[in-house]
């Protein structure tokens, strides 16, 4: 009854969230860049019990961005 999954975050801001800019939101398919919060909750999807069917994956938590594979500077 091991399960074994990962997350790879995207631009997860823990600073200063009103300081980005618009650019910095739009260019993610979310339309915002991440919060801790969403890792949060990407945790507790992962190690819910009722998940259990859910092993051997890397859950990207980025928006979209790796989709899209380009960050504006």
């Amino acid at each position: 009854n091991i399960r074994v999954n990962c997350i790879s975050p995207g631009w997860i801001e823990t600073k200063d969230y009103d300081a980005l800019r618009p650019i910095d939101h739009e260019q993610h398919f979310s339309r915002r860049v991440g919060k801790p919060s969403d890792i949060v909750r990407a945790c507790f999807y992962l190690t819910d019990d009722r998940n259990d069917f859910v092993t051997g994956i890397n859950l990207t938590v980025d928006g979209g961005m790796t989709k899209k594979m380009i960050y504006e500077e």
